[in-house]
This record gives structure tokens, sequence and C-alpha cells, in this order.
């Protein structure tokens, strides 16, 4: 026989905490809105280089709308036109559009584009730039690809530095991905500090306000939680970020 159900007012109660801020930050919703209004100018297809963001739901609306997302330039036709994603392209990509006369819309995040910016200034000061990012992630491919092969090197942990191949002699400056933990790559910097005194770094942190804002608000729930959620695509660094920080 089975038990009989237990009455609603004898369940536990759950307390259910939202982290503020969450959400899209507004480089997502600037992206988002690119692809909208090209589609709205254009009309249907019109192509996209890699996701726009990692966001399934966000690609396979836009996908419904007659976006249609591709990996490399090749694979869009002559005189369609292509949008550039939120994560930033190598100055390749747009150098091979504009001699294909391919007419695209950059929807790199102003933020990311700041880090490109910054980059070419080192390389004009003739100083290495030691990338601290993930290997293979696309923002980190399109930053690298702003300067020439070879004068940017990328940093992945703590314990990469001891194995860098240069001197406190060498002139050396550091940026990093926009969507990275901001604890780790504080210790990162410390190490690079430590072992290059010299070394430069940028004017203001170049993690993202949203990235580093969303990492507090889980540093302070987590704690008082049994259990954290985190919705977001396995994709989506922001995402990893977050659930790291819970985690610890």
């Amino acid at each position: 026989m089975n038990a009989p159900l237990q009455p609603a007012s004898l369940k536990p109660t759950l307390t259910l905490l939202i982290a503020a801020p969450r959400g899209f930050c507004a480089g997502v919703d600037r992206a988002i809105e690119i692809v909208e209004r090209a589609l709205e100018k254009y009309g249907a297809p019109v192509y996209v280089r890699h996701e726009i963001v990692h966001n399934r739901y966000v690609v396979e609306g836009l996908k419904a709308k007659g976006a249609i997302f591709v990996e490399e330039l090749d694979e869009v036709p002559d005189d369609m036109p292509v949008v550039f994603s939120a994560h930033g392209v190598p100055k390749a990509v747009p150098a091979e559009a504009e001699r294909r006369k391919l007419l695209y819309v950059d929807a790199t995040c102003p933020l990311v584009s700041k880090v490109h910016r910054q980059a070419e200034r080192q390389i004009e000061k003739n100083r290495h730039i030691l990338f601290i990012g993930h290997s293979g992630h696309p923002e980190v491919i399109g930053t690298m690809g702003q300067v020439p092969e070879g004068q940017m090197t990328l940093v992945e942990a703590v314990e990469d530095v001891a194995g860098l191949p240069f001197t406190a002699q060498d002139e050396l400056s550091y940026l990093t991905q926009t969507t990275l933990s901001v604890d780790d790559t504080a210790q990162i910097i410390a190490a690079l500090e430590a072992r290059f005194p010299h070394i430069q770094g940028p004017k203001a942190e170049d993690i993202c306000y949203a990235t580093s804002n969303r990492q507090a608000a889980v540093k302070q729930i987590a704690p008082a939680s049994d259990l954290v959620l985190v919705i977001g695509s396995p994709a989506s660094s922001n995402s990893l970020r977050l659930v790291e920080v819970a985690e610890r």
C-alpha cells in the first residue's frame, strides 16, 4: 500500500536566493541587437561567424529569425551580410571580408575592443605581451590575432609563469581576457609582477565589470546556500567561472 501524500504544510521550507546582478551583460545585449537589426535591414539570411554569444537559446531564437551561424568566412556566400561575434575576431578576418567585398558588421564587445587597442599600443612601445586567458577561447584567439605572430604569449595559470622564456630586464606588459576568474587572475598577475618587477599592466583591469560583479554576487550567496545553480552554457567562460567561484 502506498504511503499517503505528505501535506503541503509539512514539506520543508525552500528558500531561494537570486543573485544580483544577473542576466546578460550590456555587450551581449548589444550583440544580439546587432544581429536583429541586420535581419531587419537586410532580410534573411544574415550570416554570423561563430555563435554570437555562448547561449543556446539566443542562438536558436536568432536561427528562427533567419540567422545562419558558420565557423569561417569561406562558408559565407558572396554578397551576403555577415556579423562577427561579441568575442572579437583576429585582424585577418575583417581583412578577408574586405578582400571579398563582403558586407560585415562587427559585434565585438566594446570592452574586448578596448583590450585589442591596448595590445596594439603595447606593440608600438616594443613590449612583448603576456596575455592571461584560456587557450582556444574565441576571445583569446581574437585578441592574439591583433598583433604580429610571436609578439604575444598566452599565460593560463600561475604555474606557467616560472617557465616563461623572458628575463626581468625584458620589456614586457600583460593584458587579460575579459571573462576570467577575478581571484585566479589576481594570483597570476602577482606572480608575473614578482618575477618581472618592471612589467607594465593596463591602467584599469581588463576583466569586464559584469564578470566581476556577478562573481562577487555568487561569493555573497554561496556560503549561505546548500546548492548553487548557475544557469548558463558549458561553453561560456563566464558561466564556468561562476561555477568555480561557487565551489570555493
